[in-house]
């Protein structure tokens, strides 16, 4: 059995992989590190406690020397650990760079000096900035518009760079917005489904005019499972759904799910470089990866919003009024 290291795993996407791999590859063992900063959350993993396959480390990717020690005898390497809500980079950049850029440069170093096997990146599809039309492919330029895609636009170049200079076999997986169960509530699509429950109204920035390409979380996590197996060290691969739709689209579908009172949506300012439109094009993903999303929008948002119903004693202690907030990027974080 070999042990398969995940960075940042009690966040969202990192713990529902780890779920995941649970679940479908019983060749492998779970090594989960993480700092517990902010958006991680054990919760996320409580089920796992006393699996013979799933270990929990405490340490931050930004102490080098941690991170050389606990990548010693590493076979594959995922990282997610990352600082990730584009609000609180323009509140308060630093931690973002510290983790995002950092941490990447430490772990890649590392896994160089330990000649980790395999290593994937989780990327975004904010890397690229905004498209008015058409979709972003691999080859395009990186043109980061926040804080937070500029420093995961600066890890992605490390990679390269590692990948060329040093033969890092690391893989980068950049991927649309993701929703799901086990998603902080600071995110758009938890936040509205909690406000919602909450009878509070929906906030929308600049009208929720803003166009995403959404996709449902274990979509992602099994394209990740496919990048292992099969994705070509030194390669991009873009992930996609195809689930093209505006904030305020989505925002309604979830108020029809949710059924009950009627819920508002009302528009608050808009935060400062909002991109517009992001599009992936995933067909490379596609016929390489042998990868396609099995999931619908209605089919993911009706999970999404039966997990949260269900589930309120796992979001309740992290709602809090600032989190919830109509323009979180103005609060002090």
């Amino acid at each position: 059995m070999e042990d398969l290291i995940v960075t940042g795993g009690l966040g969202f996407i990192g713990s529902n992989f780890i779920h995941h791999i649970i679940d479908s590859r019983r060749d492998l063992r779970i090594i989960n590190i993480d700092s517990k900063g902010s958006g991680s959350n054990p919760a996320n993993v409580r089920e796992l406690r006393g699996n013979p396959r799933y270990r929990f480390v405490k340490g931050d990717i930004a102490d080098y020397t941690f991170t050389r020690k606990v990548l010693k005898n590493a076979h594959v390497l995922v990282n997610f650990a990352a600082q990730t809500h584009v609000d609180r980079s323009i509140a308060n950049p630093e931690p973002f760079f510290e983790s995002n850029a950092r941490g990447a440069f430490n772990l890649f170093r590392a896994a160089q000096e330990r000649k980790v096997d395999k290593m994937v990146h989780i990327s975004t599809d904010e890397v690229y900035g905004s498209i008015n039309s058409g979709s972003f492919d691999e080859e395009s330029p990186l043109n980061p518009s926040s804080p937070y895609s500029a420093t995961k636009a600066a890890a992605d170049l490390m990679a390269q760079a590692w990948n060329i200079t040093y033969k890092l076999p690391v893989i980068i997986l950049r991927c649309t917005n993701n929703f799901g169960p086990r998603q902080h509530p600071e995110k758009f699509i938890p936040k509205a489904i909690i406000r919602a429950l909450n009878g509070n109204e929906i906030p929308l920035y600049g009208g929720g005019t803003q166009v995403r390409d959404w996709i449902y979380v274990d979509d992602f996590c099994s394209a990740i499972g496919q990048a292992i197996d099969r994705g070509v060290a030194g390669q991009v691969y873009n992930i996609s759904a195809g689930n093209e739709m505006s904030n305020r689209a989505v925002a309604a579908r979830l108020v029809k799910q949710l059924g009950g009172p009627t819920v508002r949506l009302v528009d608050v300012e808009d935060r400062p470089g909002h991109d517009f439109r992001y599009s992936l094009n995933s067909e490379k993903a596609h016929q390489r990866l042998s990868w396609k999303p099995r999931y619908s929008i209605d089919d993911g948002l009706a999970m999404t919003v039966k997990w949260y119903r269900e589930n309120i004693s796992w979001w309740k202690p992290l709602a809090t009024e600032k989190v919830l907030s109509g323009t979180p990027w103005k609060e002090r974080w």
